[in-house]
């Protein structure tokens, strides 16, 4: 792949070293020129093993994506276009975008904020005076 170093974030990028491609022919219509061609991109990465993503980050990938890793290595497969160049890009685009998505860091928490009391005062005024309304509607009384 001699495309763009692909980030994952910030200084960090996919190491071209770390990469392992396997090409594989694609399903699906494509007439004669399918049959011949390997354009399927299949992109493996050893997640486990590799020195390129900083210690928390590595951590924190291996935990999120535990579902997706066969043996500490995930993969990435792309087979929409029909030339291998442009799938072998769109791979590795996924590749980063998902390692982005791993290893960013977790949402601050929430602070719960407290409702100022005359705000629900003034909401429970509102509630009884709509409540007496409804019950000034009934027809007892009308006698």
């Amino acid at each position: 792949m001699s495309g763009p170093p692909y980030v994952i974030r910030g200084s960090v990028s996919l190491p071209e070293a770390e990469l392992m491609w396997r090409f594989s022919r694609s399903s699906g219509p494509g007439g004669q020129h399918v049959n011949t061609s390997d354009s399927k991109a299949e992109l493996r990465f050893d997640l486990a093993k590799t020195e390129a993503l900083p210690p928390v980050w590595k951590e924190r990938a291996l935990e999120r994506l535990d579902g997706r890793l066969a043996g500490g290595v995930i993969t990435v497969s792309a087979s929409e276009h029909r030339s291998q160049w442009r799938n072998r890009e769109t791979a590795a685009v996924r590749l980063a975008s998902l390692l982005a998505e791993a290893t960013a860091p977790p949402p601050r928490a929430r602070r719960k904020s407290k409702i100022p009391r005359g705000i629900n005062e003034r909401r429970l005024r509102e509630k009884k005076q709509r409540s007496e309304t409804k019950r000034g509607r009934t027809g007892r009384g009308w006698t």
